[in-house]
């Protein structure tokens, strides 16, 4: 594995020390405006996967033009090469769990029809940790030209509508130039689709309230109790910035930072407190992004009632002054 300077400093704590500077500076990858059409989170050609949770946000913080991530070795596969002087940046994977050989009650191993031990899954007592440096395209000689494949403005909206349509939170058109989530009545609030600037802007903010939504206790279960210059409250607002970042990338209608400038501050502060905390909100915004992309699958009729639309004025203005929002 090639030498990197940076391996004696605890992998959190290195995404943490240079996240606070990009979040200072205001060049975090969700602080930064991501193009409809164009998706630009880090990916490896060669395996086919997407990098997910903290390493997504990490190879996307080094600030690479191209997507392309891979391996020494994966690049030598591509008769390709790594450029002399060229220094990795290195990935961590968790094992939860391993596969063992089955053995019946003597132990003695259970062979299957072709004559080779059987496997099963367990689970680890504890996690083990690897490593692995990658490369950018952009630090490789012989790789084509970077590929990115864009489909029609309405086949993307398409496919973000059909998939809002299944996520069973109503949503209110009420907001003069706010939107926020209602935990305590379940419901998205934002401006009329005619205040935004393009569709793809209107879908990336519902899609942000969207992710929010998936902390209420008969879905995701996370802490929504805090309320804003909190710190659970920057907490989740960190969790929702990042996967609205990931399901933005995904279906291809970009990204913008918006109004959540406000949790800068906040954000650092929790990052200075506890660099493992951007671990965990990276592996909670993960979990938003399965969540939210799982009802891509699911059927229309399969949800009684999506993104209903409906106004009464009076009880907006009492779930304004007496419940919980997340912008």
């Amino acid at each position: 594995m090639p030498k990197n300077s940076k391996n004696k400093v605890p992998y959190h704590e290195q995404i943490a020390n240079k996240l606070i500077q990009q979040l200072k500076q205001g060049t975090a990858p969700w602080m930064l405006p991501w193009k409809p059409g164009e998706p630009r989170m880090p990916h490896n050609p060669v395996s086919g996967t997407k990098y997910k949770g903290s390493n997504a946000i990490w190879l996307a913080m080094q600030g690479r033009q191209d997507p392309r991530w891979m391996t020494f070795k994966q690049a030598s596969s591509l008769d390709a090469k790594v450029m002399k002087g060229q220094h990795g940046t290195i990935v961590q994977y968790w094992k939860l769990f391993d596969k063992i050989d089955k053995t019946d009650s003597n132990g003695k191993k259970i062979l299957g029809t072709d004559g080779k031990p059987l496997k099963q899954t367990v689970k680890l007592e504890r996690p083990k940790v690897f490593s692995a440096v990658v490369f950018n395209a952009a630090q490789i000689e012989g790789l084509p030209e970077l590929e990115i494949k864009t489909e029609p403005d309405w086949q993307r909206h398409e496919r973000a509508e059909k998939i809002l349509n299944n996520v069973g939170v109503a949503i209110h058109h009420d907001q003069h130039d706010n939107a926020y989530y209602s935990p305590s009545t379940d419901s998205i609030h934002l401006p009329a689709k005619s205040q935004f600037e393009t569709a793809d802007r209107y879908l990336a903010t519902i899609y942000h309230e969207a992710a929010h939504s998936t902390g209420a206790s008969h879905r995701l279960n996370r802490d929504m109790t805090g309320r804003f210059g909190d710190e659970s409250y920057a907490k989740e607002e960190l969790r929702a910035e990042i996967a609205s970042l990931m399901i933005g990338d995904e279906l291809q209608i970009g990204h913008s930072f918006g109004q959540h400038a406000a949790y800068v501050d906040a954000w650092i502060k929790v990052l200075k407190d506890d660099p493992k905390e951007i671990l965990r909100a990276s592996r909670d915004a993960e979990k938003i992004q399965n969540y939210v992309m799982g009802f891509e699958r699911e059927s229309t009729n399969e949800k009684a009632t999506t993104f209903i639309e409906k106004r009464n004025d009076s009880l907006l203005r009492t779930m304004k002054e007496q419940h919980l929002e997340f912008g």
